[in-house]
């Protein structure tokens, strides 16, 4: 760029990450001092472009990991998150282009060619401090920005401005859509170092208001017995702090384990009483938060995967201790590997909710490691039982295709997770008993 009369600084996360000693995945740049036709002629000798992004200014690297931008002026001209002009200013001093960003510490950048570092918001001492501070007033131009802070708080153990907290207070994500709050929070689950700071937050910013779900666990009593650390917020805030301390870098994995721990008393706040003898009981509150949690989730994401494998989470999440009381035996482990279609998740989720009632002793999680040995010698810790019999082996006694299939291979399925055969001979041997006692 600067032999072509331009000039290329690193910006943003990058530039964060870096003084914070993080090895940053991705990099951005932004270019000042050449329009957007003479920063594509120089790139492309060099390298494969994107160009998705050009009519706003931004070409990507392909193969890189680099993105390059020119600096834009962006004014918002209607409440909702797509109302915003957008005009690329390759004269814009970086000065200036760091002003529309978020927070001091993103708007940082740096001359990579001298080493730089440009910093007109004193990011780097808010850094230093670890403080959470907006740039401008024109932070509340998008209130995304409320739910960045949330994440930026749990992955760098930041606290808040009070001033930003004030400007946070008169925001609304009222009109953003799901896909753009559905990747904050996916950061805050997947990054988050300290999941309890960035949602309390989001309780300090008013925004649990937003969150219903959220909102009605702050103050919902606990029995002090089992849960003396407080109400059902400070518990699931634990938890989840439990959780993010033993992720497994599988991020699928991570993502349904730490949503099904945020969610999985949602069901407290409307099962909850006081019995006769002063006693809070929470009957049921694994079933009845399904639907909560699916009304949370909803409002995030349209995956279906989402619901199908985080809420049996949430249902289960008491099953383990349950079992490991009951000495269950190989059938009842089968029937739970089929509901939550991976034991080791829920051994996770039950972990975290065991952690959230501190201080834990050390070996103080037997159902776990007897529930995750015994799905290990069924060899379901990481799946499903699959069914041994389908549709081909009822063909193979000459059945002809149709409604009732579905349900002969159901009660089969139901036998075969009782333990009434266990391959596919004995499995066609059940098969032929049971087809001349249903047809």
């Amino acid at each position: 760029m600067q032999s072509h009369g331009g000039r290329a600084h690193l910006v943003g996360g990058c530039v964060r990450d870096a003084l914070l000693g993080i090895q940053a995945k991705d990099i951005d740049m932004e270019v000042y001092g050449l329009a957007v036709d003479a920063v594509e002629a120089a790139l492309k000798p060099y390298f494969r472009l994107d160009t998705v992004g050009r009519s706003f200014g931004v070409l990507i690297l392909k193969g890189e990991g680099i993105d390059l931008a020119l600096p834009r002026r962006e004014s918002k001209t209607g409440p909702r998150h797509t109302d915003f002009k957008v005009e690329g200013d390759p004269d814009m001093s970086p000065e200036e282009a760091a002003s529309r960003r978020d927070f001091t510490i993103n708007a940082i950048c740096c001359d990579p060619l001298t080493g730089e570092i440009i910093d007109p918001f004193d990011g780097v001492a808010d850094l230093k401090t670890r403080t959470l501070r907006h740039v401008s007033a024109a932070f509340s131009e998008d209130p995304l920005r409320v739910l960045r802070g949330m994440q930026f708080v749990a992955r760098f153990q930041l606290k808040a401005d009070s001033g930003t907290v004030e400007l946070c207070r008169e925001l609304n994500p009222a009109d953003l859509p799901a896909e753009r709050l559905w990747e904050e929070w996916k950061k805050l689950i997947l990054k988050g170092q300290s999941l309890s700071a960035g949602l309390n937050f989001l309780k300090d910013c008013d925004w649990l208001q937003h969150f219903p779900e959220l909102d009605a666990l702050v103050g919902c009593e606990q029995d002090p017995k089992w849960h003396p650390e407080g109400d059902v917020w400070v518990h699931t805030l634990h938890c989840l702090d439990a959780y993010a301390a033993e992720r497994i870098g599988d991020e699928w994995e991570d993502l349904v384990v730490g949503l099904a721990v945020l969610c999985h008393d949602f069901g407290k706040p409307d099962t909850s009483y006081t019995d006769d003898t002063g006693r809070i009981r929470s009957p049921r509150h694994d079933v009845e938060g399904v639907p909560v949690a699916k009304a949370f989730l909803e409002r995030l994401t349209r995956q279906k995967k989402i619901f199908e494998e985080v809420l049996p989470l949430v249902e289960q999440h008491m099953r383990p201790l349950a079992l490991y009381r009951d000495g269950a035996g190989d059938s009842a482990v089968r029937r739970l590997a089929a509901r939550v279609k991976r034991v080791d998740r829920l051994v996770r989720v039950a972990h975290a909710d065991k952690s959230g009632r501190p201080p834990i002793q050390p070996d103080s999680f037997p159902e776990g490691k007897w529930l995750l040995e015994k799905s290990k010698q069924l060899a379901i810790q990481d799946n499903a039982p699959k069914p041994i019999l389908l549709g081909r082996h009822l063909i193979e006694l000459d059945i002809k295709p149709g409604p009732h299939f579905g349900k002969i291979l159901d009660r089969a399925y139901e036998a075969q997770l009782d333990g009434a055969f266990d391959n596919e001979d004995s499995g066609r041997a059940y098969l032929r008993k049971l087809v001349r006692e249903i047809l």
